[in-house]
C-alpha cells in the first residue's frame, strides 16, 4: 500500500451538491481524527497519528478531465452504443467542449473491501465466492487488491492481476468485532492509489454502521470525492433489516406481560432499525455522489450475482473527456453534470471536483 500521507482531489447530480458545500463551508471535513492503522498481515505496519490538514490536498490538473460514465434505460439496462455527440458535460452550469469518448478503453484499479465483523462474520464464504468471481470478470489490464475491516483495517492483497493470489488473500479473511467503516473508506480512498491512467473504483460489503471511534462520514464522503473513487456498495443492510423485524413481530406477537417483561429488547429492536435506515441514507449519498451504485441483496447468496453486475458495469463504462473552459487554478470545487440527448436515461457520474491551485 502506497502511504504518502495525501489527499488526492478530483471530478461531482444537483441534490448532493449543496451537501458538499455546506461541508465545506462548515469546515467540518477538515477536523481532525486519530488516523487509522491500515495493517499488512505480516508484519502488521502502523501509520502515525495526524490530522488531514488542507496543505496536503493534491488538486485535479485541470488540462484535461476524466469522467467515468454510466449509462442505464429506464429498466436499468445498460446502454452501450452512445456516440461522443450523445453527451453533454455541463461545468458550474456551463457547457465543455468534448475531446474523446471511449467505452471500456481505460484500465480500473478496484479496491475490495469487506466488513468482516459481526454482521457479516458468518457468511465471509459466500464473500469469498463473490470476490473470486469478481475478478474472472474483469479485463486483462485491470487490477484488484483486498482490504478487510472491523476493529482493524487490513491489506490482505496489495494490486494484482492474478486471480490466484486474490484467491490466497480471500483465505486469510477473519471475523472481527467492530466496525470502522469511515476510517476503512478514507484510507482506501486516500491511500491505496491507482495508476494515473487507470479508473479507481472501491467495492464493498458492509452495513455502513460506523462504531464511532474515528472519522467522521463526511470525511470519509470527502476523501472520497477528492480521490475521484467510484463507489459501490453491497450493503446486508435489507438482510439485517429482515432479521431484527421478524425478532421485532416475534415479541410483539406475545402477552401484554411479555411484551412488558422484554420492553428493552424491543426498544433496542426498534433502535436497530432506526440506525439501518440512517446508514442506507448515507451509503446512498455516497454512492451517487461518486458516480456508483447501492446494492442491497436480500440474501447473502445473491452476492455473487450483485458482484458479477458490477464487474459488467465497470467494463460498459463510458470515459468522457474535456478541458474545462474555466482555467482559473484557484482550487475551489466545481460541480459537474453530465447529459445524455435521450432524457429518459439514467447517467451516473462524479458530482464535481476540485482543481489544482497555482
Amino acid at each position: 500500500m502506497r502511504l504518502p500521507g495525501r489527499l488526492i482531489v478530483s471530478p461531482v447530480p444537483h441534490h448532493l451538491a449543496a451537501v458538499l458545500l455546506l461541508m465545506v463551508a462548515s469546515g467540518a471535513c477538515l477536523q481532525s481524527f486519530a488516523q487509522a492503522p491500515v495493517q499488512k498481515p505480516s508484519p502488521a505496519a502502523k501509520h502515525d497519528e495526524g490530522e488531514i490538514d488542507p496543505d496536503d490536498i493534491i488538486s485535479v490538473n485541470t488540462t484535461e478531465i476524466l469522467l467515468p460514465v454510466t449509462v442505464r434505460d429506464g429498466s436499468g439496462q445498460l446502454i452501450t452504443d452512445l456516440t461522443l455527440k450523445d453527451f453533454r458535460v455541463f461545468e458550474d452550469g456551463i457547457e465543455q467542449p468534448l475531446s474523446d469518448l471511449g467505452l471500456r478503453q481505460v484500465p480500473v484499479d478496484v479496491v475490495l473491501m469487506v466488513d468482516a465483523s459481526s454482521s457479516v462474520a458468518e457468511n465471509l464464504d459466500d464473500f469469498r465466492a463473490a470476490a473470486e468471481g469478481f475478478a474472472v470478470h474483469l479485463a486483462v489490464d485491470d487490477r484488484v487488491s483486498l482490504i478487510q475491516f472491523d476493529d482493524r483495517i487490513l491489506l490482505l492483497q496489495d494490486w494484482t492481476k492474478s486471480v490466484s493470489q486474490l484467491r490466497r488473500a480471500l483465505r486469510r479473511l477473519t471475523p472481527g468485532m467492530f466496525t470502522r467503516f469511515h476510517d476503512a473508506m478514507l484510507l482506501s480512498s486516500r491511500d491505496q492509489l491507482p495508476r494515473s491512467s487507470a479508473r479507481h473504483a472501491i467495492i464493498v460489503l458492509t452495513d455502513g454502521i460506523d462504531s464511532g471511534r474515528g472519522a467522521s462520514f463526511e470525511i470519509a464522503f470527502r476523501a472520497a470525492l477528492q480521490s475521484q473513487t467510484t463507489i459501490y456498495v453491497v450493503s446486508n443492510t435489507e438482510i439485517e433489516r429482515a432479521k431484527k423485524q421478524h425478532e421485532l413481530v416475534s415479541f410483539l406477537s406475545g402477552s401484554s406481560a411479555s411484551i412488558k417483561f422484554n420492553d428493552l429488547h424491543i426498544q433496542d429492536l426498534r433502535m436497530g432499525l432506526d440506525v439501518l435506515a440512517g446508514s442506507e441514507q448515507n451509503l446512498d449519498q455516497l454512492t451517487a455522489a461518486t458516480g456508483g451504485r447501492l446494492y442491497r441483496p436480500s440474501s447473502f447468496s445473491d452476492l455473487e450475482a450483485v458482484y458479477t453486475e458490477v464487474a459488467n458495469e465497470l467494463g460498459h463504462q463510458y470515459a468522457l473527456y474535456y478541458s474545462p473552459t474555466n482555467r482559473s487554478r484557484d482550487g475551489k470545487f466545481r460541480q459537474v453534470r453530465v447529459e445524455t440527448a435521450d432524457p429518459s436515461l439514467k447517467v451516473s457520474a462524479r458530482i464535481g471536483y476540485y482543481p489544482s491551485q497555482k
